[in-house]
This record gives structure tokens, C-alpha cells and sequence, in this order.
């Protein structure tokens, strides 16, 4: 007999819902395979061989396809993550939601990079420790492993390089 060269409507449409879903949500085989228009009572058997890409290669292909389309559809980008968060702002600012806009603003900051969120957790033999004492504690932390910690990236030109000793 062999393999098909084109997807029937009805393996098409199986797809769409097994991986779009239908009105109510998410679909199982048997499901996408009923909405499609299989038999009721082979519906779970073809619901299961279309997904086996042994009988049905075509059809595994083109799910695959629906799924790449669906997840590029949905990515996340930090660049259109900030122009979403800017177009939120300036549709905020022009119903006169300030407190929107500024949220959105503070989201953009966040998702660039600018600000730091800071946390004092006191656990242990650190609830013994003044703030004072706390900040000190952190301070040597983070000149001990500064070179560990520090991942803003820096531009290295001669002048910056360390010098090798003279003996």
C-alpha cells in the first residue's frame, strides 16, 4: 500500500485539535480524533495510530509542525518582552492610569537589568546580628568572592590588566 503523500482533511483537523485543543481546552487522542470526525467506536484506535509514527508519518510530521508554529507563536523575547511592557505603558499613560504606567516602567527597568531586589532573611546565629553588623557581613562576602559574584561584563584594554611583578 504504502505511505501517502498528502494528510487527508480529517488527519489535518486531528492534529489541529490534538495540538491547539478545542473550545473547552486541551484534547486527548480519542478526543481530537471524535472532533475530527473518526468513528466513535475506532476513534481511540486511530487516535493512537496517528501518533505513531511508524503508520502514520505524515500526520507525527505535521503535529510536529502545529507545535514548533505554537511555541514561536507564544516565545518570549526580551526585546519584545520591553516593547511590550512600553506599548503597555503608553496605553496606560493615555487613559490617564498612571499607576499602570508606572508599574509597566518599573517591570521594563526589572526586565533590563537596572533594578536589584534586596533581602534581609535572618536565620540561624544571623537573628544575633544588627542590621549594621548584617551589612558589614554581606560587605566581606562579596569583596571575598567579588570575582564570583560580579557577572556585569567588563571591557579589558592593556591599562586594565594587571601588571606581572617585577622581581
Amino acid at each position: 500500500m504504502g505511505v501517502p503523500k498528502r494528510l487527508t482533511e480529517m488527519q489535518q483537523r486531528f492534529a489541529e485539535f490534538l495540538v491547539f485543543g478545542g473550545p473547552d481546552g486541551p484534547m486527548t487522542k480519542t478526543e481530537a480524533a471524535l472532533a475530527a470526525g473518526y468513528s466513535p467506536k475506532r476513534a481511540r484506535q486511530e487516535g493512537s495510530e496517528l501518533t505513531n509514527p511508524k503508520l502514520s508519518p505524515l500526520v507525527v510530521k505535521h503535529i510536529g509542525e502545529l507545535k514548533e508554529e505554537r511555541l514561536r507563536k507564544h516565545e518570549v523575547t526580551y526585546e519584545g518582552h520591553v516593547a511590550e511592557l512600553a506599548r503597555l505603558r503608553e496605553a496606560a499613560l493615555k487613559k490617564g492610569s498612571f499607576s499602570s504606567a508606572v508599574n509597566a516602567e518599573a517591570n521594563r527597568g526589572k526586565a533590563a537589568g537596572l533594578y536589584i531586589d534586596r533581602k534581609i532573611i535572618k536565620t540561624g546565629k544571623l537573628e544575633d546580628l544588627s542590621e549594621q553588623e548584617l551589612e558589614a557581613k554581606m560587605k566581606q562576602i562579596l569583596d571575598d568572592y567579588a570575582q564570583i559574584i560580579d557577572v556585569t561584563p567588563s571591557t579589558t584594554s592593556e591599562s586594565s590588566l594587571p601588571k606581572p611583578e617585577e622581581s
